[in-house]
């Protein structure tokens, strides 16, 4: 369980420093992170940082597939954890 919580912090950090990092390099007219490694990183873990990076820095709030998935993958993220804890 300790490994446990220690991955989801890190994902989650990932997510946010990743949307941060592209929203940078996109202000900056740099060469971007693809938006699949975006959404795998979200989808292994990281949804909650990577919404909060969304959110902060304003990046990606336009696009409808990060709008929609992100939530999801969280709500995903929140049962599995609810069922991992027995408490579904």
């Amino acid at each position: 369980m300790k490994y446990l919580i220690i991955y989801i912090i890190i994902i989650n950090l990932t997510g946010f420093i990743t949307m941060a990092a592209d929203k940078k390099r996109a202000m900056n007219r740099r060469w971007r992170i693809p938006e699949s490694v975006l959404l795998t990183i979200a989808f292994i873990g990281g949804s909650l940082g990577s919404i909060a990076g969304l959110l902060i820095c304003r990046h990606k709030t336009r696009h409808l597939k990060f709008t929609i998935l992100l939530p999801l993958f969280l709500a995903l993220h929140i049962f599995i954890a609810l069922v991992i804890l027995r408490i579904i």
